[in-house]
C-alpha cells in the first residue's frame, strides 16, 4: 500500500507533468492539437483582412476549439455505442457529394475548402457517426402525440389565420462585427466582412453536399431568434416583404417550396433562405393535413433542440476535458 504522503506526492507530480507543446486540449486523454485548430481556422477564414486584431484571431480559435471538443465528445460517445460509420457508408456519402462535379471541379471544391480527399473522408466518417448517434439517442426518442398537436393548434389558432398570402421561410444568417447574442450550437461567430463571406460560402458548400438545412442553421446561423429552431422564421406576410431588400423579396416571391437560395448580401452580412411553404390568405383549419404536419415539425424541432442541448451537456459531465488554450489565455485563472 502506498503511504498517503507518498501517494499525495505522486499525485502532485502527475498533475504537474508538462503538457506537450502542440496540445491545445484533451478529451478523455485524446488530444486536439494547435495544428488541428490552425488548419480548421484557415479553412474557415482563408484570408485575414487587414487590421485584424490578435485578440480577434484568438477568440475565433477558442470558438473553433469549443466546437472541436464537443465533436470529439460526441464521436467518443458514438464509438462507445458502436455507432461508427462503416467504410461502405462513407464511400456512399462521398460518391453522393462528388456526383454533381467533374473530377476537376471536385478537386477545385476541395482546394477551396483546404481539404485533401483523405481529410474529407475523415470528416464524413465523423459526421455520419455523430448523425447515427443523434438518430439513436435523440431522434428515435421524440414522439409527438396527437394531443400535443391539437393543443398547439388551439393555443395558437390565430397564427393559422392569414388575412393575406404568407410565406413560411427558414434562413441561415451570418453577420459582421461582434454579436454577444449568438445562440448557435457551435458558438461560431464571424467577426468581420471577410470572415462572414467565407463562412457563408462554407455553409453553401455544405448545403450543396447534401447536409440538412435545419441542422446547419442550428450549428452556424447567427440569428438568435431562428437558429435554435433550425432557422425557421415562421410565416411572413406578403406585405412585410416590402420592407426587405429587393433581392430577398424577389427570392421569397419566386421560390418554390423546398428551394434554397444562393447567399444573399444584406446590410450587416449574408443569409441563405429556404422556402418551406407558400400559404394563400384565409384560416387554416386543424383538419388540413398541412397544418398538422407543420405543427408536428415545429414541435419536433423544438424538442430536438432541447434534447440535443441536454444530451451534449450530459456527455460533457461524463468527460474529462482539459482546455489548455483557454487556460493559457486566462492569466487570472492561472494565478489561482
Amino acid at each position: 500500500m502506498i503511504a498517503p504522503a507518498l501517494a499525495l506526492a505522486l499525485g502532485f507530480s502527475a498533475c504537474k507533468q508538462p503538457v506537450p507543446a502542440n496540445v491545445a486540449a484533451t478529451v478523455n486523454g485524446r488530444p486536439i492539437t494547435y495544428a488541428d485548430i490552425d488548419k480548421e481556422y484557415k479553412r474557415q477564414f482563408p484570408q485575414q483582412p487587414e487590421g485584424v486584431e490578435a485578440d480577434q484571431i484568438q477568440y475565433g480559435k477558442l470558438e473553433i476549439l469549443r466546437a472541436m471538443i464537443d465533436e470529439e465528445i460526441l464521436l467518443q460517445r458514438a464509438e462507445k455505442l458502436s455507432l461508427m460509420a462503416t467504410e461502405s457508408e462513407v464511400e456512399t456519402r462521398l460518391n453522393q457529394i462528388k456526383s454533381p462535379y467533374t473530377q476537376e471541379e471536385f478537386q477545385k471544391t476541395l482546394d477551396a475548402q483546404q481539404l485533401t480527399a483523405d481529410e474529407l473522408k475523415a470528416k464524413i466518417r465523423r459526421s455520419l457517426s455523430i448523425d447515427k448517434l443523434w438518430n439513436k439517442e435523440i431522434l428515435t426518442q421524440i414522439n409527438i402525440t396527437d394531443a400535443e398537436v391539437k393543443n398547439f393548434y388551439e393555443s395558437n389558432k390565430n397564427t393559422f389565420r392569414f388575412p393575406e398570402n404568407h410565406y413560411h421561410v427558414a434562413r441561415i444568417a451570418v453577420t459582421t462585427g461582434p454579436n454577444p447574442d449568438v445562440r448557435n450550437l457551435s458558438g461560431n461567430k464571424a467577426l468581420n466582412e471577410e470572415q462572414a463571406r467565407k463562412k457563408i460560402q462554407m455553409i453553401e458548400a455544405r448545403l450543396k453536399q447534401g447536409e440538412d438545412f435545419s441542422r446547419l442553421a442550428q450549428a452556424f446561423s447567427e440569428d438568435p431568434n431562428s437558429a435554435p429552431n433550425g432557422g425557421d422564421m415562421g410565416y411572413i406576410p406578403e406585405s412585410s416583404l416590402n420592407q426587405v431588400d429587393p433581392e430577398t423579396r424577389r427570392a421569397i416571391l419566386t421560390m418554390t417550396p423546398g428551394q434554397v437560395t444562393a447567399p444573399i448580401k444584406v446590410g450587416n452580412g449574408y443569409h441563405i433562405l429556404k422556402l418551406i411553404s407558400r400559404e394563400p390568405a384565409g384560416q387554416r383549419e386543424f383538419s388540413d393535413p398541412r397544418v398538422q404536419q407543420d405543427i408536428r415539425e415545429r414541435l419536433r424541432t423544438r424538442k430536438e433542440q432541447l434534447l440535443r442541448t441536454a444530451y451534449i451537456d450530459a456527455c460533457r459531465n461524463e468527460s474529462k476535458i482539459m482546455n489548455y488554450l483557454a487556460i493559457s489565455l486566462a492569466p487570472g485563472f492561472q494565478k489561482k
